[in-house]
């Protein structure tokens, strides 16, 4: 049997690690897997060794609160792999967790693979030697990364996203309302102030005022809010009784993809619902807002290297989504912003077929290239 450790450490990890496994079951039936993994990975049969919402912490400020937890789970982890040394040992995403694990592991003689490159290209460019020590191959899922990293000696493979495999190129709109329970004849606004609470706290209620803002320009608009859980969907509403008690809103327990889909246009928190939106080809207004103290280490010290901070805006030749970041962020620049869009129909037909041909780039069959991948560097080392 063919042994995989396997560690992911957020929700968007869960989703590429599932992919992943799934595809590896296919073409090697014979193989299991065990590390971290979400209800996705779970599914497919991963061993989770730790809960992955202990891993799931962003932001420099808050890591370090979370720090000696953090710590100790990645020296269990490690002392389990070094006791139970698997034939490969796949970290997704979360470098700084993951690449330290691999590197220790490679020296021990597994071979070692990174899933999502590190934005090693967008800000703190001198992790690419430690990737080069801690990797022996990086599943790039954007185009761009391998040419970056091939000067560097780590070795890449292009696969892809999973997420333009799964999302099909034409979305209808219509069947998304049906499936939300939605007026089939309204026009709807998705808003995706983030899925931690940190995230709510610091977006909710400026997004609710832009939301109290556009529908003071167009009486009939509508809002539905995916939330990713129950205490984040009983804080959020707290909020919105606080602040836009008459906004006619939805609440949806997850469902993200779906809101999206039936939504005109979407307000998001900066993250992985940037490219859903883009795959959706769903025009989108982009925030976010660090804690400050982050935000401040970020500005000073020049950490980040690229103009953007969506995937979205990344991919595209040109920006097509404007970004609104800390206190740039404010309920009028995003309002405005969102009635430009829909009083400009041409805008929005532009962005959608541009979204579409980024789509149709990213689809590769990401699960099936990433598994063959890996197949083939366990057999060279074998």
């Amino acid at each position: 049997m063919l042994r995989v450790g396997i560690v992911a450490n957020e929700p968007s990890g869960d989703i590429l690690g599932a992919s992943l496994m799934k595809a590896m079951i296919a073409q090697y039936p014979d193989v299991s897997f065990e590390g971290v993994g979400g209800p996705e990975m779970i599914r497919e049969g991963c061993n989770s060794l730790v809960p992955l919402e202990k891993l799931s912490v962003m932001g420099l400020v808050e890591v370090l609160k979370h720090l000696p937890e953090l710590l100790s789970i990645r020296k269990r982890l490690l002392r389990h792999f070094r006791d139970n040394p698997p034939d490969v040992f796949i970290g997704i995403d979360a470098p700084d967790f993951n690449l330290t694990l691999e590197r220790k592991l490679k020296e021990q003689g597994v071979p070692t693979v990174h899933y999502v490159c590190p934005t090693v290209w967008a800000w703190r460019p001198k992790r690419v030697k430690k990737i080069r020590a801690a990797t022996d191959l990086v599943l790039s899922i954007f185009p761009f990364e391998k040419a970056f990293l091939k000067p560097h000696g780590v070795t890449a493979a292009y696969v892809g996203h999973p997420l333009a495999d799964e999302i099909p190129l034409e979305s209808d709109q219509q069947q998304a309302k049906r499936d939300l329970g939605l007026d089939p004849d309204t026009q709807y606004i998705a808003l995706l102030p983030g899925s931690r609470l940190s995230e709510i706290e610091a977006l909710s209620a400026d997004f609710l005022k832009t939301a109290s803002q556009c529908r003071a320009r167009y009486p009939d608009l509508k809002f539905v809010v995916p939330l990713i859980n129950q205490r984040v969907k009983e804080r959020f509403q707290q909020i919105c009784d606080e602040v836009a008690p008459e906004l006619p809103i939805t609440s949806i327990e997850g469902h993200s993809r779906t809101v999206m889909q039936a939504a005109e246009l979407v307000l998001t928190a900066s993250g992985t619902a940037t490219l859903e939106a883009l795959l959706l080809k769903r025009p989108m207004v982009v925030a976010y807002r660090l804690n400050s103290l982050t935000y401040w280490i970020v500005k000073t010290f020049n950490l980040v290297k690229v103009p953007y901070v969506s995937m979205a805006n990344l991919l595209s030749k040109e920006p097509l989504a404007k970004e609104y970041i800390q206190d740039a962020a404010t309920p009028g620049a995003l309002s405005e912003t969102i009635i430009e869009l829909l009083q400009s129909p041409e805008k929005v037909a532009e962005i959608k077929a541009a979204y579409r041909t980024l789509h149709t780039e990213l689809r590769q069959d990401a699960g099936s290239k990433a598994a063959e991948a890996v197949l083939a560097l366990v057999k060279k080392d074998a």
